[in-house]
């Protein structure tokens, strides 16, 4: 059965080259006529030139969340080769190089596969005035993109001033808190100062309570020697009013013996001998008193030189107090200093820190793109349109296919006469 099918399929093959042999000039001329007639059309007609470019837009440096810093574009590249093909700005440059809206050619847009860059490309007569339209496009294209750069720049630069401004007030702060460091250790050196000479005053108050204490002990030998003398004299006294009584007694018992013939001699002896014991009492009576002065004034004395003493040990401690309290403020201003030192030590780690963000900003506008132009508005080598090989082929090719038809249409229908069946 596939045998007989084989068969009858090699019978119409051999049909159809036999049919096509018989007739191939009428599929021959026809083809090399349409061929002809098309390299002379493709001759004839305006040769189209076109023209090319490449952009880059512009792109700055943003950081993350994570710290890290990447490149961003402004504009994705696919949507500028939108905006481009859909002819968003064919007025503004038709208006600018005086080109009717009906005459403006069509502007290509794309976005070169794994890149930033878009190719832009527009058809023509003309080589000039399509690279003037590209020129004119990737101005515009530039004008409205570095509008955000600059927006970018102007950020960057103020936030650099800003810093800087931070800076300046930090190292004032710094100057500030030196000045204070500076003015707390003058004070430091007076109150040291002002303890030395308390301590100095503290040695004199000392020297003077030596001075007082050896005083004391001098009154107080003087005053134990009055009292000494104070005890001889009464008891010489009391010898003194015995020696009185005796002689008084004797003087009695004398008086009595007169009466008996005593000696007139005698009797005077023993009144003169009692006047003198008289008058020598009442000399050491004077003497005690004299002596009761001095006590009475050296035990004035040992106790004012007592309360003099008091004082100077309470002004002896008022002074150590003073200086306790002073040691206390020197110590509380040594921590203060140190506390400004790191508070200054800080200020300055934020000073690095600053001048490291100012060198970021820097860093961020020197990473900072324009809009560039990589490849300039350059026009084919040769032109793009029309393509005479291809309209010759193509042109062959549909004369070719439709001389076959033809020519098979027609074998069929002489055929048919033949045959004398009803036409189809």
């Amino acid at each position: 059965m596939h045998q007989d099918e084989m068969e009858i399929e090699s019978i119409n093959l051999m049909e159809y080259f036999t049919v096509a042999w018989k007739r191939r000039w009428e599929i021959v001329i026809p083809t090399i006529v349409l061929a002809i007639l098309a390299a002379t059309v493709s001759f004839l007609l305006p040769k189209i030139w076109e023209v090319d470019a490449i952009i880059i837009p512009s792109k700055f440096l943003t950081q993350n969340q994570a710290g890290e810093f990447k490149q961003v574009l402004v504009v994705e590249p696919k949507q500028i080769a939108s905006q481009i093909t859909e002819g968003s700005y064919n007025s503004l440059i038709g208006a600018e190089l005086n080109i009717p809206e009906h005459e403006f050619p069509k502007i290509k847009a794309e976005n070169l596969r794994d890149t930033n860059l878009v190719r832009i490309s527009v058809r023509g007569e003309a080589v000039g005035k399509g690279q003037q339209i590209l020129t004119a496009l990737f101005n515009h294209l530039k004008s409205d993109f570095d509008k955000k750069i600059d927006v970018e720049i102007s950020s960057l630069n103020t936030q650099v001033e800003l810093t800087k401004n931070k800076i300046l007030d930090l190292e004032n702060e710094i100057k500030s808190r030196e000045n204070a460091i500076i003015t707390a250790q003058n004070e430091i050196k007076i109150r040291q100062n002002g303890i030395k000479l308390k301590e100095f005053d503290i040695e004199s108050k000392k020297i003077d309570k030596e001075k007082l204490n050896n005083e004391i002990e001098s009154d107080k030998s003087r005053l134990k020697i009055t009292e000494e003398r104070i005890l001889s004299i009464f008891e010489e006294m009391k010898s003194v009013k015995t020696r009185i009584d005796e002689l008084e007694k004797q003087q009695q018992k004398a008086l009595a013996e007169r009466k008996e013939g005593t000696d007139a001699l005698a009797l005077l002896l023993y009144s003169n001998e009692v006047q003198q014991n008289l008058r020598y009492n009442n000399s050491l009576e004077e003497k005690v008193s004299a002596e009761r002065l001095n006590r009475e004034g050296l035990t004035q004395s040992i106790q004012g030189k007592t309360e003099a003493l008091r004082q100077i040990d309470n002004q002896i401690s008022q002074v150590r107090t003073g200086m306790d309290s002073n040691q206390t403020e020197i110590e509380s201003m040594k921590t203060g200093i140190e506390n400004i030192k790191t508070g200054i030590l800080g200020i300055r780690n934020n000073i690095t820190n600053l001048k490291n963000d100012i060198k970021l900003f820097e860093d961020k506008k020197n990473r900072i793109d324009y809009t560039q132009l990589i490849k300039e508005p350059t026009p084919s080598f040769g032109p793009v349109s029309p393509n005479k090989k291809q309209n010759v082929l193509i042109a062959g090719f549909i004369g070719f296919c439709l001389s076959v038809c033809i020519v098979f249409f027609r074998e069929n229908l002489e055929k048919q006469k033949k045959e004398g069946l009803p036409k189809a």
